[in-house]
């Protein structure tokens, strides 16, 4: 199965019409994109944009044998006018499913928003989920679990969906996903490629024609890294960051290592304020205990948040604020915590996104045993990181790759 994409960007286009922001005003040339519409095989038309014909003639293609048109936005009728020659556009009802003369059978996928999905099976077997924007579907398409060999999706929109998929077993290993809708919430290039790998995902420029099952011959899904180390400075964005290269996992584990601070009502605005962010199928265990989860072989991926405070709790154990203490055996103490802990993200199994604060770069701390913690954390951060296949710096929000 054919699929050529039209348009890739969010139903007011990228850029937007009349925007100042800065990702409208990098979005030029190649990285300018139209509404999404996808074109199968050359006769089937999922959404109509303004432009198509000029898109598909673009693209080498031509519209003359579109035999369907589908809409996904929720409305009764074709956004734009219809150019002569095509059919009327329609919108199948939830469940319903379409058979085309050309073979394909097309089912409506009920969505959790207004709006409809498509489930697309060729003649010769393959499958392609095609969601609107802001679109994740309210269940399987036909009841029983199946992999797709494509899907196209508004990733960045609503990445739950794509960890819903995953629960399921609809998106495997192989699974080709291709961002679509793309809007300006997030900058072209280097930046967006990035986001959309941590799902998993790619982004392709308008135009373009992929061959639905044949993602494993011409190249490999984006590698997820097991172990991803997140660093920066107070509200640098790094805790957001981490969150949000797991929201398109269908579980995952939120340790937190600062545990709770009765009678502290900033600690708790705090606590409350990561917590709303979290999606709810996230489960939190507060704990410093980090190697047992570890070294668990199956398991939900983790998010650790952070290293930081694992060390202020590792550093109490061992009586490191008292100086004759770390002079005696304290030092000695850390150190066996610290390698065992750094040994365990070795060998583990599981999928880990630590953080961790950069310290150091500033003033240095009055206290002895101020600048004896920000020259530990500075240690344990490079042993974690120097086992991580991904390595980030945030700064003022902005994600900086170090490694991977």
């Amino acid at each position: 199965m054919e699929l050529t994409l039209l348009g890739t960007g969010a139903p007011d286009g990228l850029p937007r019409p009349a925007c100042p922001c800065a990702a409208c005003a990098t979005a030029v040339g190649g990285r300018a994109r139209a509404a999404t519409a996808l074109l199968l095989d050359g006769t089937l038309l999922l959404d109509l944009t303004p432009g198509a014909v000029f898109a598909a003639a673009r693209a080498g293609h031509s519209l003359t044998g579109v035999t369907q048109v589908l809409l996904t936005h929720p409305h009764d009728g074709p956004a734009v006018e219809l150019p002569p020659g095509l059919p009327a556009a329609a919108r199948i009802p939830d469940g319903r499913v379409l058979s085309l003369l050309g073979g394909h059978r097309v089912r409506a996928v009920p969505m959790d928003s207004p709006g409809t999905g498509y489930d697309v099976t060729s003649p010769e077997g393959e499958r392609l989920l095609y969601l609107p924007p802001g679109g994740s579907p309210s269940g399987l398409a036909d009841g029983s679990p199946h992999t797709y060999d494509m899907v196209v999706a508004d990733v960045l929109g609503r990445p739950d969906a794509l960890a819903r998929l995953r629960g399921a077993g609809a998106i495997g290993p192989t699974t080709d996903i291709v961002a679509v809708h793309l809007d300006h919430d997030v900058p072209p290039g280097p930046e967006l490629d990035r986001r959309l790998a941590a799902a998993g995902a790619r982004a392709v420029p308008d135009g373009t024609t992929l061959v639905v099952g044949a993602f494993p011959i011409y190249g490999a899904p984006p590698d997820l890294p097991r172990r991803t180390l997140v660093l920066g400075g107070a509200r640098s964005g790094k805790s957001v960051e981490a969150e949000r290269r797991l929201e398109a996992f269908p579980e995952v584990v939120y340790v937190a290592t600062g545990g709770t601070r009765e009678g502290d009502p900033e600690w708790a605005s705090r606590v409350g304020l990561h917590r709303d962010r979290r999606p709810g199928a996230w489960r939190t265990e507060e704990t410093c205990d980090l190697v047992p989860l570890l070294e668990e072989d199956d398991g939900p991926a983790l998010l650790i948040d952070c290293l930081s405070l694992w060390l202020t709790d590792a550093m109490d154990q061992v009586g490191a604020w008292d100086d004759a203490k770390w002079a005696a055996d304290g030092e000695r103490a850390l150190r066996a915590l610290v390698t065992e802990l750094v040994a365990a993200v070795r060998a583990t199994r599981r999928t880990v996104v630590a953080v961790s604060n950069e310290v150091g770069s500033g003033v240095v701390p009055a206290t002895a045993s101020g600048r004896r913690f920000r020259d530990e954390l500075g240690r344990l951060n490079a042993a974690f990181a120097g086992e991580c296949e991904h390595v980030l710096l945030v700064v003022a929000g902005q994600a900086l790759v170090l490694r991977g």
